[in-house]
C-alpha cells in the first residue's frame, strides 16, 4: 500500500511539474503580452496562490519575477541594438509603466536602461558574437541570487 501511495504522489508531482513548465513556456513565449498571475493560473485551472507557491518551489522565484526577468533580458537585447528609445523598449517588452520598468531594470542589471544603452554602444565587445552567447553572458542576475553564490 505504501508503494501505491508513493507512486501516486510521484505521478502527481510529475503532472504538477508539467503544468508548471507549461506556465513557464507561456511566459517565455508571451512575455510582451499583458500577463498576470491570475491569467496564468486560469490558463492551467489552478488558483493564483497555488500557482505562485508551486512555481516558486519548482523554479526558485515567483511567476511575476520570472516574467520580469524575461522582459528585462529582451529589453537588454533591444537596447544593445540601439535603434529604439528606452520608452519604446519598455512598451515593446510588455511593460506599461516606464518607472516600474526602469526600477526593475536597475535592480536586475545594476544600472538604468539609459546607462546600459550608452555602455553597450561604447563597448562593441558583443559585436559579431552569436546571440546565444551574448544572451548567456549578459543575463540579468537578481541581487539576491548574486549574494547566494557559493564562496562569495
Amino acid at each position: 500500500m505504501t508503494a501505491t501511495v508513493s507512486t501516486a504522489k510521484h505521478e502527481q508531482r510529475l503532472k504538477d511539474l508539467r503544468l508548471l513548465r507549461r506556465v513557464r513556456d507561456r511566459i517565455d513565449r508571451d512575455y510582451a503580452q499583458p500577463l498576470d498571475v491570475e491569467a496564468l493560473a486560469r490558463g492551467v485551472n489552478v488558483s493564483a496562490g497555488h500557482l505562485s507557491r508551486e512555481f516558486r518551489a519548482a523554479f526558485g522565484e515567483s511567476p511575476y519575477s520570472y516574467l520580469m526577468t524575461r522582459r528585462i533580458e529582451r529589453a537588454m537585447a533591444l537596447l544593445r541594438r540601439g535603434d529604439l528609445s528606452v520608452t519604446d523598449v519598455c512598451f515593446a517588452v510588455g511593460c506599461s509603466s516606464l518607472g516600474t520598468f526602469s526600477t526593475r531594470f536597475s535592480e536586475l542589471v545594476g544600472m538604468s536602461p539609459s546607462a546600459y544603452r550608452r555602455m553597450t554602444a561604447e563597448e562593441p565587445q558583443v559585436a559579431g558574437l552569436p546571440t546565444f552567447v551574448v544572451k548567456q553572458a549578459t543575463r540579468p542576475v537578481r541581487n539576491r541570487e548574486a549574494s547566494r553564490t557559493p564562496g562569495v
